[in-house]
């Protein structure tokens, strides 16, 4: 490309492509069809020695890149949870990386940090979240939840392990036996070792026993560990679980243990105040991760991250050598607040999004997920091949065919795994699935930006004729 005018017309072309690409997104195979390999071998193995054209690589994005490409922004994309995005949020991104800020100093864009004070601050109050909390955009849940550790190993060993490393570790962290991996993964690098990591009993809904985690930290105290972390799970990934956050954020509160919730996913819907209402205890918190682009229809990423005590945050994480020491008159410095030196300017399409839809909009989509998610278990739990495995939570629906009384569970679990296949290689949907207490699940996620009940209808269609087909004759 030689010139600003080139990438002008090349602009152009690619906005019609994504503009066309929108708009018909949900005729696509959900999943990808291609099979390992496929790609790599239509790829040269060494790099070009001079120029390609725009024209040329553009062409085999389309040929070789786009058939291998799962369309997360279908709206019949119900696995895992959402990766989600919207049009507001998107353009911004534009801008986002046309300017190619680096903001990891006030000094360095001012923009970018004044404006991830005044998004986080507007976050923190249509989460309901304490006016206490200070908000700082991370890239992911993992990275949030990892600095949340580290910052629980900090001050239970008094600000010393970061200079003096751990000496003689006995730090402890609990979880329920449902948290998400990135938990352990964060007990990992923090130096703690997952030995250490306690995962607590769930009940039969997925929720963290209380006096269990109760009776673990009072014994750890008597045996001379020192608790460091509780993390609650304000969401499951399996389940979307709700764990009883008031409880265990007492139980910190009393043995003086950082208190960190996990609420990356089903911490949006704190936003619509029906749901808010029934959850108490985030007063007790140190941490708070909550991921916009999740279900938030703000791409990806854009993790937040709120904190009882900045200061706290501030001393586990600085580090300024000379050359980054500036004058940045008062301001954040959120390179400080985290792991990461280079930060990208991801308050700019957080602040388009909210306001574009406006907080009103947003609590009405995530009202109708919530809505078309109970819809769609209602119609499972009356078909008689199905059954839901727990009560819909939010807009996860967790859920198997039954089969009938005699057959064993590892044949009904295999069952289950070879529909959850047919189903996706039909390429109309796409689900995921998870294992609760040895019962394969079915996950339906009804939260995707731009799904309506057209596609929980057919979602319902692919399953029941899948079903059918599969359907052993002893059934």
């Amino acid at each position: 490309m030689s010139s600003h005018k080139d990438f002008k017309k090349y602009a152009s072309q690619f906005t019609d492509w994504i503009g066309a690409y929108l708009s018909d997104v949900e005729k696509f195979p959900v999943r990808s069809m291609v099979k390992n390999g496929d790609i790599k071998k239509q790829i040269h193995h060494n790099p070009p020695a001079g120029p390609e054209q725009i024209d040329d690589i553009f062409e085999d994005f389309k040929k070789i890149i786009f058939p291998g490409v799962t369309h997360w922004q279908s709206p019949k994309f119900f696995a895992y949870f959402p990766s989600n995005s919207s049009d507001p949020s998107l353009l911004a991104e534009f801008l986002t990386a046309a300017l190619g800020i680096q903001g990891m100093k006030w000094i360095t864009s001012p923009a970018a940090t004044e404006l991830e004070e005044v998004v986080t601050e507007w976050m923190r109050q249509m989460t309901g979240i304490p006016e206490a909390f200070s908000g700082v955009i991370q890239d992911t849940a993992s990275v949030s939840t990892l600095c949340a550790i580290i910052a629980a190993r900090e001050k239970a060993t008094g600000f010393r392990s970061n200079s003096k490393g751990l000496e003689n570790n006995i730090l402890r962290v609990y979880c329920s036996e449902e948290a998400h991996s990135s938990v352990e993964k964060a007990v990992r690098i923090a130096g703690l070792g997952s030995g250490n990591l306690v995962k607590i009993p769930v009940d039969e809904l997925g929720r963290l026993l209380p006096e269990k985690l109760t009776e673990a930290v009072e014994n750890d105290l008597k045996k001379g560990y020192k608790p460091a972390c509780i993390v609650a799970a304000l969401g499951t990934t399996g389940l979307c679980a709700i764990d009883p956050v008031k409880s265990m954020g007492q139980l910190a509160k009393k043995h003086d243990i950082w208190f960190h919730i996990d609420a990356a996913f089903a911490g949006t819907a704190l936003i619509i105040p029906e749901f808010r209402n029934t959850i108490g205890g985030l007063e007790f918190a140190d941490s708070i991760v909550l991921n916009p682009h999740k279900w938030m229809f703000t791409n990806f990423d854009c993790s937040l991250l709120f904190v009882k005590d900045k200061n706290h945050l501030q001393k586990t994480f600085s580090l300024v050598p000379e050359y980054l020491n500036t004058n940045d008159q008062g301001a954040n410095d959120y390179s400080n607040w985290g792991i990461q030196l280079g930060r990208r300017f991801r308050s700019l399409k957080l602040w388009f999004v909210i306001r574009n839809f406006g907080v009103k909009g947003i609590q009405d989509r995530i009202r109708k997920h919530i809505d078309l998610a109970a819809f769609f278990a209602d119609e499972i739990s009356k078909h008689s091949d199905f059954e839901l495995i727990v009560p819909r939570t939010l807009s996860l629906v967790c859920f198997r065919w039954k089969g009938n009384k005699e057959m064993p569970l590892t044949m009904l679990n295999s069952f289950n795994a070879e529909l959850l296949e047919k189903i996706n290689s039909t390429g109309r949907i796409y689900l995921s699935h998870t294992v609760f207490r040895d019962k394969y699940t079915l996950r339906f996620v009804c939260a995707q930006t731009n799904t309506e009940k057209k596609h929980v209808l057919e979602a319902l269609d692919v399953i029941f004729d899948c079903a059918g087909k599969l359907k052993p004759r002893e059934c």
